[in-house]
């Protein structure tokens, strides 16, 4: 299903980056995106340039096998786990989308050192850390289903790295000079990525 992981993608990419970037642009008179972190060849700047590889491959996964340049794995064709790969993107869809406006005006692409952010802990943000991630990575999951071939793996892969490159180098030591204390708290009570799981130990 190629077709159907590649408008998944177009919706995404529209609504998540697209759509809260203009939110974000009419509420505070900028787009919310910082760029690419720290020097060339820094694990900051590595993450960067793993998630734009990510996004990349993801795209280039469905267009390849509609050019007849990538093949399908045979052994996850199956009509179960298209299925589920359409459901994964529906629903990664939907809860990047409920995360990012979790997430109000301290919305970011990115890190800007100057910035003081509120700390986000209410809707998903009380089940996990990073909630938008937790969702990219499902969504991902599901074109990589709906189109499960080595490039789509490859998107996969990079995504995960990029991920906890943000999260671990860029993000939460950022979070731990602006907030200390509450960030502390809350990252000893609340999952990284899923519930429970990468709580920050004092």
């Amino acid at each position: 299903m190629p077709r159907l992981a590649l408008a998944a993608l177009i919706v995404y990419f529209a609504l998540a980056f697209g759509l809260r970037s203009w939110i974000h642009w009419r509420r505070t008179g900028t787009s919310g995106w910082k760029g690419i972190s720290g020097e060339a060849g820094s694990a900051e700047w590595v993450g960067g340039v793993l998630f734009v590889v990510a996004l990349a491959a993801s795209v280039a996964a469905p267009l390849g096998e509609l050019a007849g340049v990538v093949a399908p794995w045979p052994a996850l064709t199956g009509p179960g786990l298209r299925l589920a790969g359409a459901a994964f993107c529906v629903t990664g869809i939907a809860a990047t989308l409920w995360a990012q406006l979790a997430m109000g005006d301290s919305w970011r692409v990115g890190v800007d050192e100057r910035e003081r952010t509120a700390l986000v802990a209410s809707g998903p943000f009380r089940l996990v850390r990073n909630p938008i991630y937790t969702s990219m990575l499902l969504g991902m999951g599901g074109v990589a289903l709906l189109t499960p071939n080595l490039v789509a793996a490859i998107a996969v892969a990079a995504l995960v790295v990029a991920l906890e490159l943000q999260v671990r180098r860029v993000e939460e030591p950022h979070l731990l000079r602006v907030h200390d204390g509450p960030y502390r708290a809350y990252a000893a009570r609340t999952g990284r990525f899923f519930p429970g799981i990468g709580r920050l130990v004092a």
